[in-house]
């Protein structure tokens, strides 16, 4: 099922997949799928209905034409230095409303897989750095060009550091220079790289595979792996020892464990 967009709605398509998938594709791609502040809001509402929906199992995030993402819309952002603070607000604005999207798409309880399928730079990787998985085509490319224009690339960094080694981080960061695909596969910003005619059919492929586990298992598991990730070792442990507990009372944990015992496929409720 699709919903269409109107003049009124932000420039994205919506649809459901068997198995409990959901694409969302960026379909503004006269403006290179840019993050204006309708996109933003747009992505930020389709994330939150996402979460909110049972029905839902995993999130693929696609777009349409040679850019998945071209990054902030500066024209847009240009236009607001006309106002009496240089810009400000909006700015302030732009960048918060951003960070609060990017936030909702980890902060999800359903994983959330990047198809990629052109370039992805600056806010646009950040997007692809923030998604759970991410499978992209050959030939796309990524890039943290802030610095060529003299707008360092500060709220991708953030995302960025947190899929790729720090070296990697800072080359891209500081030299703004393209990275492809097969690199940035290499890098840990993508997890494969597969030809141009079977991205959609590849990433859907992989999206079953996940949405085919127990949700309640997902759920716990991706909060896990985020909370554990910004603790110390020790404090990691106890934390991860924790959701294991409580995974383990689960009926689901109870169900799977039984059904490979008994070589059966395991039924989810979810619970």
């Amino acid at each position: 099922m699709t919903a269409p967009a109107t003049a009124d709605t932000a420039p994205l398509r919506i649809e459901t997949r068997d198995g409990g998938l959901l694409r969302i594709t960026l379909v503004d791609a006269k403006r290179r799928n840019a993050l204006s502040m309708r996109m933003i809001r747009a992505l930020d509402e389709a994330i939150a209905a996402a979460a909110a929906d049972p029905a839902v199992r995993v999130v693929i995030l696609a777009a349409e034409g040679p850019a998945f993402c071209a990054g902030h819309d500066l024209k847009e952002l240009t236009a607001a230095r006309a106002a009496g603070d240089r810009g400000r607000a909006f700015f302030e604005e732009t960048m918060t409303s951003c960070a609060r999207m990017m936030t909702e798409i980890v902060r999800c309880p359903k994983p959330v897989i990047a198809e990629i399928a052109g370039v992805a730079t600056a806010a646009g990787c950040q997007l692809v750095a923030s998604c759970d998985l991410a499978v992209a085509a050959e030939g796309s490319s990524f890039a943290t060009p802030g610095v060529h224009i003299g707008l360092f690339c500060s709220t991708p960094m953030v995302a960025l550091s947190r899929n790729v080694a720090r070296k990697h981080a800072m080359e891209m960061l500081l030299t703004g220079a393209s990275t492809s695909a097969a690199d940035a596969a290499r890098m840990g910003l993508v997890n494969k790289v597969v030809p141009a005619g079977c991205l959609t059919e590849e990433t859907e492929a992989l999206a079953r595979v996940v949405a085919s586990k127990s949700p309640l298992t997902l759920k716990m598991g991706k909060e896990a792996f985020y909370a554990q990730a910004e603790l110390g070792l020790d404090d990691a442990y106890d934390h991860a020892a924790r959701v294991m507990v409580e995974n383990m009372l689960a009926r689901d944990a109870e169900e799977g464990i039984s059904a490979f015992i008994e070589k059966r496929h395991p039924v989810w409720e979810g619970r």
